[in-house]
């Protein structure tokens, strides 16, 4: 998978023609609350019809495609529910220029009974699916580089999890946190990424994983089933998507049990599960401030002393 099969548009009006026909226009728009990187908006059209639609700077269109990538991979492994993806562009805009991204337009219901069991056993699913297609070469990565909250991520290929896990995802977010961290901290933050062999174990397979997994990314569909939306996907280790879903509160135990019971977890992940989230507190940091440096010592801390 080297390309994703999005429409692309240089402008809004192009797009909706495009889409819904000559005819067409908007009839209310209307601000939908959430997110702090993108203006989230339902659109209602004279067709009758009504979509979904971010809008960023126009300078600001990767964070579309890389999100429009992620889901769509989602997609492909039949495994979980995702909204689908109409199409992006950019636009001049009358005063200034814009991106966008028009997706379909989810009207959530009341979650099913068994909700938390159901995305338990189908995030399982996905983690078990084949990953080989979305990463370039070797295991672990992804087809493209994306965005996690709104800071880059690199997604560039490595032969194994130590390696990527290491030099793509914490010792990048190390290094741009550095201005926080004393003598000792950068002695122990070395010491940890030496010694990072000593905590992490390879998957016996790599998987898709969302990448951004926790409670604010879970969505019921109209159907009441859970839907994922706003991934930073890539290939790696299901237990650090897992890792996360426990990172900011947790999810209900029944999505843990039923979890466990189609993907049981390798003995120690316990161990393990902390620094997978350091990377996930490290972008806090840098995205944030200072409020997350205490969680971020507190990590390393419990790994190097």
């Amino acid at each position: 998978m080297n390309q994703i099969p999005l429409l692309q548009f240089k402008s809004l009006a192009e797009a909706l023609v495009s889409l819904f026909g000559n005819s067409v226009a908007i009839k209310q728009t209307d601000r939908v609350a959430g997110g702090d990187i993108n203006r989230s908006y339902a659109v209602t059209l004279n067709t009758g019809d009504k979509i979904f639609m971010k809008a960023n700077a126009k300078e600001n269109f990767g964070f579309f495609k890389a999100e429009a990538s992620g889901l769509f991979a989602l997609a492909m492994t039949g495994t979980l529910a995702t909204p689908k993806i109409l199409c992006a562009g950019t636009d001049d805009g009358q005063e200034v220029g814009y991106s966008f991204l028009l997706m379909e337009f989810i009207k959530s219901a009341a979650p099913v009974s068994d909700y938390w069991k159901i995305i338990g056993r189908e995030l399982a699913a996905l983690h078990q699916a084949d990953a080989s297609k979305f990463v370039a070469r070797d295991a672990f990565g992804f087809f493209e580089d994306n965005f996690i909250g709104a800071r880059p991520q690199d997604n560039s290929p490595a032969a194994t999890w130590l390696e990527f896990f290491r030099d793509k995802r914490l010792a990048p977010q190390f290094k741009a946190a550095d201005a926080n961290f004393s003598s000792a901290d950068r002695s122990r933050i070395t010491k940890l990424l030496d010694h990072l062999d000593d905590f992490l174990i390879e998957p016996k397979a790599p998987s898709l994983l969302h990448g951004d997994l926790w409670s604010g990314n879970v969505m019921a569909g109209p159907d009441g089933k859970a839907m994922l939306i706003d991934p930073a996907a890539y290939v790696g280790y299901a237990e650090a998507d897992l890792a996360m879903t426990e990172l900011f509160g947790g999810f209900p135990p029944d999505f843990y049990q039923a979890y466990r019971e189609a993907n049981p977890l390798e003995p120690g992940y316990e161990k393990r599960r902390d620094l997978y989230n350091l990377y996930q507190l490290l972008n806090h940091l840098n995205l944030f401030g200072q409020s997350y440096l205490g969680a971020v010592l507190s990590v390393v801390e419990e790994y190097v002393g």
